[in-house]
């Protein structure tokens, strides 16, 4: 499933090898180039209240509603309980839909950020 990446390891390896799958560049996958801060890290330097770290990051840059809902759907099993996902997402229908689907779900919706293009949605899991 390369639309998404696990933050903390994903991060030392891109830094490590640029170039490699995953790295800047490579089709959904969310990664920026060595050196430069990630479209979340960005967002929560522009928000006043801290932003928990996620530990997964699903990019749904350039796809449509209901694949962002579709691919958080499939990918929060992944975690533990209580983890942070965030979701990358650019559709105008996400700004309404993640949320409703974490009140509709029991999860709880943590924070928005705007990105240069989109936003960036914390969702944790509750169960």
């Amino acid at each position: 499933m390369s639309w998404l990446r696990r933050d903390q390891s994903a991060d030392s390896q891109q830094a490590a090898a640029p170039g490699a799958p995953g790295a800047a560049g490579a089709p959904g996958v969310a990664g920026t180039a060595p050196g430069a801060p990630s479209a979340l890290a960005a967002a929560s330097l522009a928000t006043a209240a801290p932003v928990p770290q996620p530990l997964l990051t699903i990019d749904a840059l350039g796809r449509k509603c209901p694949i962002p809902i579709i691919m958080l759907a499939e990918q929060i099993r992944d975690v533990p309980v209580g983890a942070v996902i965030a979701v990358l997402a650019d559709d105008p229908a996400a700004y309404t839909d993640v949320p409703a689907w974490c009140g509709m779900k029991s999860h709880e919706f943590v924070f928005r950020s705007e990105l240069d293009s989109g936003w960036a949605f914390g969702i944790r899991r509750r169960y």
